[in-house]
């Protein structure tokens, strides 16, 4: 992947990398190989290899931050899989609520994702994702749900509190991801110093 990305952009001048990578992110390293992609992710020095500043986050949470309109945002890629993320005052939370067990043995992924489209058929694919996102929204009490990934777009009516986003959020969030104004520290850095002091 790195090397075709760098033969694409030789001729870009450019100052650091964003990288969204479809799984858990911990200190801007893969913790997991991905589900939907091939081997490689863990260990791999993303920066020594684009020898530029990289940041790796979660690939939800980058389209996420470009989605990010303040408050309490929960954003859901209806994709391959269900990716997840959520904001709360400009505090990042990546989250693997896709592989939760939802029904008959089956995750929340396996209905909503690409495999519950083929499954179900569009028309029950829609309800399910409506029941899906009104799970979240009772959950985690967000005040907008963000849409996106490649088959948010076949959803028709939307569910309450939802709206689409767009792919191209992900570019927008992957330049936020340097603006130290946009992104704060992580809750868990936040309680960490409190218990220091």
């Amino acid at each position: 992947m790195v090397k075709q990305v760098k033969r694409l952009t030789a001729d870009w001048s450019y100052e650091v990398v964003s990288v969204g990578f479809p799984g858990p992110v911990i200190q801007n390293r893969p913790v997991a190989e991905p589900h939907n992609l091939g081997t490689g992710w863990v260990g791999f020095d993303f920066a020594k290899a684009f020898s530029h500043p990289t940041r790796v986050v979660n690939d939800a949470l980058m389209q996420a931050l470009g989605s990010y309109e303040g408050g309490r945002m929960l954003f859901l890629g209806l994709g391959t899989g269900l990716g997840s993320a959520m904001i709360v005052d400009g505090i990042l939370e990546p989250m693997e609520l896709g592989h939760l067990p939802y029904h008959k043995g089956r995750t929340f992924e396996d209905y909503v994702g690409e495999a519950g489209l083929e499954r179900l058929g569009k028309k029950k694919w829609r309800r399910k994702v409506a029941d899906v996102v009104n799970y979240f929204v009772a959950a985690l009490e967000p005040d907008y749900v963000v849409l996106g990934g490649g088959n948010a777009l076949k959803l028709g009516r939307l569910p309450a509190k939802a709206r689409l986003g767009d792919n191209g959020n992900a570019f927008r969030g992957g330049f936020k991801l340097w603006d130290t104004r946009t992104v704060k520290k992580p809750r868990i850095a936040a309680k960490a110093s409190r218990r220091r002091h």
